[in-house]
């Protein structure tokens, strides 16, 4: 070894010991606000906004030569690792093990959690609402299949807000124990991964049936038993059922991504970057969604995604859901909401949270 080699190592040493204390240190400080949170009894031990904030202010200043996302992912679990010393969160998400929205509840929240995996996404919602779970994670939509309905319909009755939000790049694999692609008889996967991936299946097994299942991990855990399926799912799922990629990223678009919420009892003040969603339904008037929309206009503020969904209520009768920018106690926010009471027959806002850091 060099001597040149042996400083740089020795230097490595160092920091390493003193990132060790700093820690420790950082820790520490941990358990002391949880211990005057008691006293005060406050129990909000997670304050998303807190956590937002800190990681956009950790990728302004990063100087690298780590990326800003890298950084910010490090800090997160340093962040999830000492709120586990005040409360360890439960997070119920729709599962089983081995899901991308189990992956989204993890970068999310960081590994220091309990994840609690539900059977659907009502499940999720029950679970947060029962106080079983701090907080829940659910799919809300995806870059190429659009909106998960399920989701929408889940905010109509339930009384929880959005906390959150978590954008994951989805890589699909096709997992299989067969030799190769020649000796695969069946695919099994949830029917938004099979939509996902169906340029890339009717290229390479057009004549191979195409089953669809509750999940990804029930994918991959139905096809870890037959060495004659393949399951298409994560590299999460992958390692829990241990069963090896036979062909990686095969979805179709390249920037595939699904956007997830984070519902929760509490509402979330202000993080300085934050979206608000919003539940209306129009009256039954000509130019109705145009006069509901124009507060939205008038307080200049950017909608960022509007669906409608049937209200359940009547024939021909919708909700929409909207997207846009800012915090509802932001002072335009808080005006157009006001304005927009005027005009919808019905208003529900589901939450204003901070927009996704990583």
């Amino acid at each position: 070894m060099s001597d040149q080699l042996a400083k740089l190592r020795d230097k490595i040493d160092a920091l390493d010991l003193q990132l060790q204390e700093l820690l420790n240190a950082r820790a520490k400080l941990a358990q002391d606000v949880a211990t005057a949170k008691n006293n005060s009894a406050d129990t909000n031990f997670y304050r998303a906004e807190r956590e937002a904030q800190v990681l956009t202010e950790i990728k302004e200043r990063n100087k690298g030569p780590l990326s800003d996302e890298e950084m910010a992912r490090l800090f997160r679990e340093i962040m999830s690792a000492c709120l586990a010393l005040e409360q360890v969160m439960k997070i119920a998400y729709l599962g089983p093990k081995g899901t991308f929205t189990q992956s989204a509840a993890l970068k999310h929240f960081g590994h220091s959690i309990e994840t609690l995996p539900m059977a659907s996404i009502h499940d999720v919602f029950r679970e947060v609402e029962s106080g079983n779970a701090s907080y829940g994670v659910v799919p809300v939509e995806n870059s190429t299949e659009g909106v998960i309905n399920h989701t929408l319909d889940q905010f109509m009755d339930s009384s929880l807000s959005i906390c959150g939000e978590v954008e994951l790049r989805i890589h699909h694999h096709l997992l299989s124990h067969a030799d190769s692609l020649a000796d695969v008889k069946c695919v099994y996967s949830h029917q938004q991964s099979l939509a996902q991936c169906r340029k890339w299946l009717e290229n390479n097994l057009p004549t191979i049936e195409q089953k669809s299942v509750s999940s990804n991990a029930e994918a991959a855990r139905m096809a870890a038993h037959d060495k004659t399926t393949a399951a298409i799912a994560g590299e999460m799922a992958a390692e829990i059922y241990e069963i090896n990629p036979l062909v990686n990223n095969i979805e179709d678009e390249p920037d595939n991504t699904t956007r997830f919420l984070v519902i929760g009892k509490r509402q979330t003040p202000p993080s300085g970057k934050d979206k608000t969603s919003l539940l209306f339904s129009t009256k039954n008037k000509p130019g109705a969604l145009h006069s509901v929309l124009e507060p939205l206009v008038k307080n200049k503020i950017s909608m960022t995604r509007i669906e409608s969904r049937p209200s359940r209520r009547g024939m021909w009768d919708y909700v929409f859901f909207i997207d846009c920018e800012g915090h509802q106690q932001d002072k335009n926010v808080a005006s157009a909401i006001e304005d927009l009471k005027d005009e919808a027959s019905f208003v529900k806002v589901l939450g204003s949270y901070p927009k996704a850091v990583l």
